[in-house]
């Protein structure tokens, strides 16, 4: 069996930076066990798949490890394979998913926007301690969030973002949770970094995902709905965000670095 298959470096305009993600376009669906298998042999943070039905496709997403219910970069990969190379005509594409219902991505010029849901981030009423142990600084945030699986840690000074040398084993314990840490930033609204070892990815290049989340925790803080983003990972990426009532907009340019296909 022969799986058409891209590679893209999402939330980037050149190669080697941004977050890359492996698209495999189907004619039908294929098991579950299979598709864990092809992202594992992948070894991307996410591996997308398609299936045409009708005016829109059913989108999932796969971590080396598990399924996952939402994932930015990888959405952005399925978009750019769609409206770049299968069906170059069209202007927009509509995608199915299982856990975050209708997701839309259009084009603007060279980038792509992505209409996602708003999730919420509360502040977190369980005890910080392991979280802290795991993320290896000595300063604390000013504040702990929770919301959809995730810790997020805020602090206030960028460099503090950047000097984190988080406890990997100790970021395991924390399953089904992940943390980010966030602060506003020096030449940006804000800044981020995102860790999931126990989904198999121990630092992500760039998180969409996580910004549907952070994008409104600064939006009210700093009072403004459109939002320069960077995430501070070695790769490192950029995304201009849009709050809008229950939506958050995503924006960001993709880069194919890879056509081919996988033989299984």
């Amino acid at each position: 069996m022969r799986i058409e298959l891209f590679h893209f470096d999402a939330f980037a305009t050149q190669p080697f930076a941004g977050n890359a993600a492996a698209v495999c376009p189907l004619n039908v669906a294929l098991d579950d066990t299979t598709m864990s298998k092809v992202a594992a042999e992948n070894n991307l943070s996410a591996t997308a798949f398609l299936v045409p039905g009708g005016d829109s496709y059913e989108l999932r997403w796969f971590t080396p490890r598990c399924e996952i219910r939402l994932c930015g970069h990888a959405t952005m990969a399925a978009a750019a394979a769609v409206l770049n190379h299968l069906q170059p005509e069209l202007e927009s594409v509509r995608f199915e998913t299982r856990a975050s219902g209708i997701l839309l991505v259009r084009r603007e010029d060279d980038l792509f926007l992505m209409d996602f849901p708003r999730l919420v981030a509360s502040r977190s009423s369980k005890p910080a301690e392991a979280l802290l142990g795991a993320l290896g600084t000595k300063t604390l945030p000013s504040a702990i969030l929770e919301g959809n699986d995730s810790y997020i840690a805020v602090y206030e000074n960028e460099e503090t973002i950047r000097s984190i040398r988080p406890d990997y084993a100790q970021l395991e314990r924390l399953h089904p949770f992940v943390a980010a840490v966030t602060a506003p930033g020096t030449n940006v609204d804000f800044v981020s970094r995102y860790f999931a070892p126990s989904y198999g990815v121990a630092e992500d290049p760039v998180t969409g995902s996580v910004h549907c989340a952070l994008a409104p925790y600064w939006s009210e803080r700093l009072g403004k709905s459109h939002l320069h983003a960077r995430q501070l990972s070695e790769r490192g990426g950029e995304l201009w965000c849009e709050v809008a009532g229950d939506r958050v907009i995503l924006k960001g340019a993709a880069v194919l670095t890879m056509r081919g296909s996988l033989i299984i």
